[in-house]
């Protein structure tokens, strides 16, 4: 299992809750996972029902088993001060230009460098050891931003060629890159059995392939039980409705007699098949487009009750039981 864990998807899928459930699932039986999150939203403090995560390392959950989850919202300028401190030792001088404003300008100005900046702090908790020479983190799972956008990001290579060929910032992007398009990385999309996400996730996976990243996995979100399967839909469609009407008045829903209870409620019904039996064929053509796409294919249900940190446990537990760790 690669230790970097990347987790990217198109708007409105659930990627981030996807990462969240992914490290709980990672850091199970005393393993410790860092949920890393570049994009500024504070997406994980609210699904962990927590207060806004600060620019540090902080622990935000318990996995089962004793597993820790520590969260890390990635300030790009923060981190831009790091990296001068790190590389130029510009601690009182890099914070007297942050009060200038000059940070928020390279960061504005030069978007190759925030990506540098945010990949950079993923891929150093990825490799970072403790006194012992063990791994701090066993693994680290990113919130990326969506599929879209992705691949430029990661990519970083191509993002500071215009800024620098030489020197610490062209040396931190060929860091980053060793990590990322290593066996240590793994580039996960999450999708939902709709047209528009399916072929964004394709395009992002076609993408990724050619820059050479490690794509992953292919993880469905939000999937609805099904209720009918192709026999039973076939089924409603051949049964007539005086039998229909029947079979709903043996049920004790009212008389079998013209314009009766049992009768009225064919007519609702019906319709309720016939919409499903639209939304079953396009679920079930979306499953094979995303099949042929040769990735491993995993399927997260819809929690109709809404998401809850117990909805989140409820997650990772799936993703442990379909192999995801």
């Amino acid at each position: 299992m690669s230790r970097l864990q990347v987790v990217s998807g198109k708007g409105g899928t659930g990627k981030t809750t996807v990462a969240a459930a992914l490290a709980l699932a990672l850091a199970t039986e005393g393993k410790r996972a860092l949920l890393v999150e570049v994009e500024g939203r504070q997406g994980i403090a609210q699904l962990f029902e927590a207060e806004a995560l600060p620019y540090e390392e902080r622990k935000i959950a318990v996995a089962p088993g004793g597993g820790e989850v520590y969260a890390l919202a990635i300030d790009p300028e923060l981190a831009l001060l790091d990296y001068l401190q790190m590389f130029y030792k510009m601690g009182g001088a890099g914070r007297a230009l942050k009060k200038l404003g000059a940070i928020d300008f390279a960061t504005t100005v030069a978007p190759g460098l925030r990506d540098v900046l945010l990949t950079g702090k993923a891929c150093e908790a990825v490799r970072r050891k403790d006194k012992s020479g063990r791994f701090v983190y066993d693994y680290v799972v990113m919130d990326a931003p969506p599929t879209g956008r992705v691949t430029r990001f990661l990519n970083v290579n191509d993002e500071v060629a215009g800024l620098a060929r030489i020197g610490p910032i062209h040396n931190q992007a060929q860091a980053v890159m060793r990590v990322l398009k290593s066996r240590e990385t793994a580039v996960h999309l999450v999708t939902l059995l709709e047209e528009m996400p399916v072929q964004e996730t394709a395009d992002g996976i076609a993408e990724l392939r050619a820059a050479r990243l490690p794509v992953g996995r292919v993880i469905v979100n939000m999937v609805r039980p099904q209720v009918l399967d192709a026999a039973g839909l076939e089924l409603v469609r051949a049964t007539p409705r005086t039998a229909l009407a029947q079979s709903l008045s043996a049920a004790g829903l009212g008389g079998a007699r013209r314009g009766g209870h049992a009768e009225r409620l064919v007519d609702p019904l019906l319709q309720q098949a016939e919409e499903y039996a639209e939304r079953y064929a396009l679920e079930h053509e979306q499953r094979a487009v995303l099949t042929e796409l040769g990735l491993p294919l995993h399927e997260l249900p819809l929690l109709t009750e809404g998401m809850d940190l117990a909805g989140l446990y409820e997650l990772a537990t799936e993703l442990r039981e379909q192999g995801m760790t």
